[in-house]
């Protein structure tokens, strides 16, 4: 998918790992990460471009070694909701790969990326011969399935306000601060709304509420939290 904007698009995503550095590898043989070395490929993706789509078979496994990915599922009348943000060192598309099944969610570069792609018949030979990479990801699926359930949960049962307040730290917790204060990611507002389980323009009047609470301070995509211990009292009482 190409960005809105028409001003054409520089790709710059210096590389924050080699492949040698993945956490996933380190069970890996020798023999077995030589292997990976020579039969990887590394893939490049622009912001706002599809990694994979919702209703596609899955050709193997994604490892991040750059930029911000969003995993959305399109719901009633198109409209999306965020269901995992993914840094690097984590791995994407794996749960349709395990399943045999399309993926049933979309992959989204929410800046430029850079991703190692292994091959599904590599990803299963790779398995089958390394019970310690096996169960790093059965880890890995328990901690997400975990996640999922929780907010699952937060995201029906509280209000407005907590459900932001909530997005807020999910994004803090994820990508971190830049300069002690201002998160680490610069979504659109439809996109925190999507993550948030809110329409836009809920959103938009939430985010104005907490900018006149001092809560946070909000200059176009950039997020500043100035009172955490408000935004955690918030999200916790829902």
């Amino acid at each position: 998918m190409a960005s809105n904007s028409n001003e054409p698009e520089t790709f710059e995503s210096p590389l924050s790992l080699t492949v040698r550095d993945v956490e996933l590898f380190r069970v890996l043989t020798p023999a077995q990460m030589q292997l990976v070395e020579s039969s990887h490929c590394q893939r490049t993706f622009k912001r706002n471009e599809i990694i994979y789509s919702e209703g596609q078979q899955p050709e193997g496994l994604y490892i991040l070694a750059s930029g911000k990915v969003k995993i959305y599922k399109e719901g009633v009348g198109g409209r999306e909701q965020i269901v995992k943000l993914a840094s690097p060192q984590e791995f994407i598309g794996y749960r349709a790969l395990m399943s045999g099944q399309k993926h049933i969610a979309t992959a989204m570069a929410l800046d430029p990326c850079v991703a190692f792609f292994l091959s599904e018949e590599l990803v299963m030979q790779l398995l089958r011969e390394n019970n310690e990479l096996c169960l790093f990801i059965i880890k890995s699926l328990a901690i997400e399935l975990g996640f999922s359930r929780y907010r699952s949960v937060t995201l029906t049962q509280k209000q407005i306000r907590g459900r932001l307040a909530e997005g807020l730290i999910v994004l803090r917790d994820k990508y971190g601060y830049i300069d002690g204060n201002t998160l680490n990611a610069n979504l659109s507002r439809e996109d925190v709304a999507n993550l948030c389980n809110m329409t836009t323009s809920n959103a938009i009047r939430t985010l104005s509420n907490f900018v006149s609470e001092n809560i946070i301070a909000v200059n176009g995509r950039t997020i500043k939290i100035l009172n955490e211990p408000m935004l955690e009292r918030i999200s916790r009482l829902g």
